[in-house]
């Protein structure tokens, strides 16, 4: 079971590592990374500062560390379109985009942490750039896996341009949720039906899948 933000590092099993890593999930969440200074780890993960050093080397190496961790998480948590593709393509799409959403409103703290990052000076470090391109491709081909049977079931090159536009459009659709989320207490899946209603209402213009 994947740890909430912020929780005692007791369970048994546990190793110093994670500890690190959740104590400094929460502290992202809580100051941003540029507050987040070694000593609030310590403090936070009951752990010398020498343990820190010891797994990370410095500061960036535990904000790449934890961003590969949550990576790792998302893959586990975020449904694929595949699990509905027993149903229609508009009825996959909205089952899956609702099944995302669920999961985006069990652990908000994901996307939270990528938006923390990338208003962050440390966007640009090679350490963090790679494996943040890997969460956001994997968000935008969940995204082209789910609207590719709507719109382009056949290959056709203008329906693959406007698949990719809205996979763009999604994937900013659920970025800007996860600070409305924070600031605002809005859920993802509180705006699950009416961003498919406009999928819809386009599919329907273009006179494509019902």
């Amino acid at each position: 079971m994947v740890r909430q933000p912020g929780s005692a590092p007791t369970a048994a099993g546990l190793n110093s590592r994670d500890v690190i890593l959740t104590a400094a999930r929460a502290l992202v969440g809580e100051k941003g990374y540029d507050g987040m200074a070694v000593s609030d780890l310590c403090a936070k993960s009951g752990l010398p500062a020498s343990s820190i050093y010891y797994h990370f080397g410095n500061k960036l190496g535990v904000l790449a560390a934890l961003l590969e961790r949550t990576f790792e998480e998302l893959h586990t948590l975020f449904p694929s379109p595949s699990a509905f593709d027993h149903l229609p393509p508009l009825e996959r799409l909205e089952a899956w985009f609702s099944a995302a959403c669920e999961s985006l409103d069990e652990r908000p703290d994901y996307l939270q942490l990528l938006v923390a990052i990338g208003v962050g000076p440390q966007k640009d470090a090679e350490a963090v750039q790679g494996t943040v391109r890997r969460i956001r491709d994997f968000a935008h081909a969940s995204w082209v896996d789910a609207l590719t049977p709507v719109f382009a079931p056949d290959g056709d090159e203008a329906g693959e341009k406007l698949v990719q536009e809205l996979a763009v459009l999604g994937r900013a659709l659920t970025d800007g949720l996860s600070v409305a989320n924070s600031f605002d207490g809005i859920s993802y899946g509180s705006q699950s039906a009416s961003f498919v209603a406009l999928v819809r209402g386009l599919a329907r213009h273009r006179d494509v899948v019902a």
